[in-house]
């Protein structure tokens, strides 16, 4: 199975309905959080891409399935996120849920 990572900016990771009918566009993160923020330059970039593709409609042109349904946005990142990388994701998830979509951030261990 081809899996994308958190690099591939133009591209959504996965795609898939949850239980509850959401659709649910995951980014697969396996950085180190860094001193530098490169971690959450390249973070941010991904979600705006992901936004650009949900407003141009090219989501729903790729994945029909996803039209008329409520939209998430999940990180399921390898590594615990540092103090910034947590103020970061706070500030995401506000600006999000404001503009009408949800996020999650989900931390995997790497032995799962």
């Amino acid at each position: 199975m081809l899996i994308m990572s958190v690099e591939d900016k133009n591209i959504i990771d996965i795609v898939s309905t949850d239980l509850a009918g959401n659709a649910i566009l995951t980014i697969t993160d396996y950085l180190e959080w860094d001193e530098e923020n490169e971690h959450l330059i390249i973070l941010q970039e991904k979600i705006n891409s992901y936004l650009g593709t949900i407003e141009t409609g090219e989501l729903f042109t790729n994945y029909p399935n996803a039209e008329g349904k409520n939209i998430i946005i999940r990180i399921i990142a390898l590594n615990e996120p540092d103090a910034e990388g947590y103020t970061f994701l706070d500030r995401v998830k506000g600006i999000l849920n404001s503009a009408g979509y949800g996020f999650e951030f989900k931390r995997r261990s790497s032995s799962s």
